[in-house]
């Protein structure tokens, strides 16, 4: 069965630097549009950013210009380069493999990985 398996998280101070990784099996990586989002406690699950499979970027706003996502289909990865993180960053990141075609999804879920930034 497809599997997403993130790492990279860990606790940083504010103001540093992380880069998560998002490793992919059984599919075929390459016609997946992957994404990362981020839930933090009391919270609902927020789109980070997502890059199509024919790489098109998208950010959300309160990551923009800090954030940078990107992938390697040779290796069938995502990864997520984080910098001058913030104590509001803090928040379990999950990869995200979607595609549709037509009336199809498939839809895939990693289990997480969690980020936190404090001092």
């Amino acid at each position: 069965q497809v599997q997403l398996v993130e790492s990279g998280g860990g606790l940083v101070q504010p103001g540093g630097s992380l880069r998560l990784s998002c490793a992919a099996s059984k599919l075929i990586f390459s016609m997946y549009d992957m994404g990362w989002y981020r839930q933090a406690p009391g919270k609902q699950r927020e789109l980070v950013a997502v890059i199509t499979s024919g790489v098109s970027t998208n950010y959300a706003g309160a990551v923009k210009g800090r954030f940078s996502i990107s992938r390697d289909n040779a290796k069938n990865t995502v990864f997520l380069q984080m910098d001058s993180l913030k104590p509001e960053d803090t928040a379990v990141y999950y990869c995200n493999a979607n595609r549709k075609v037509r009336q199809s999804i498939w839809d895939y879920w990693g289990q997480g990985t969690q980020v936190t930034v404090s001092s």
